[in-house]
């Protein structure tokens, strides 16, 4: 089955849409396959090339999402993980709101890096929304402490 994601970037005005096939599904949580079609985009910690493939996980309960990214030879490039209020799940579609902040993960996971710090900062919901605010921190500690255990989205082999 196929879904339509639609990642909205209020900040930004814009809505990323895109289409991943269905690998897993359950009340809270989708994994999604996709491949990345767009031109090449690189983020300095790494690459977004054609041909690449993610599997993503959505959350419905959860303040972020995952992508495990992997080159179109199936190499483990690392984890990509936006900071974003819970997904919103419909029959054939993902809608995820971006809160700028985002997470990237080594391969190895060893090296976490907090990214767009500067643009969540410009988004101001530390004081527009002191309650979002808590809850994107509480996911970033979230995240970390998955990714140094190995455990969740990060788990060694979980999609081999």
């Amino acid at each position: 089955m196929i879904l339509t994601v639609q990642l909205i970037k209020p900040a930004k005005d814009t809505v990323i849409t895109y289409q991943g096939t269905l690998l897993q599904r359950d009340a809270t949580h989708i994994l999604l396959h996709a491949c990345w079609e767009r031109s090449l985009v690189d983020l300095g910690c790494v690459t977004f090339a054609p041909g690449d493939q993610l599997y993503e996980h959505f959350y419905s309960d959860r303040w972020y999402n995952v992508y495990e990214l992997r080159t179109s030879e199936n190499r483990l490039k690392g984890w990509y993980c936006n900071i974003t209020r819970p997904a919103v799940f419909h029959a054939d579609t993902i809608e995820s709101e971006d809160l700028e902040l985002d997470l990237f993960v080594s391969p190895d996971r060893r090296t976490i890096r907090v990214l767009d710090e500067e643009e969540y900062a410009a988004r101001g919901l530390e004081a527009t929304d002191p309650a979002a605010h808590q809850a994107v921190m509480q996911a970033l500690a979230e995240l970390r402490a998955l990714a140094q255990q190995g455990a969740g989205p990060f788990a060694p082999g979980l999609l081999r």
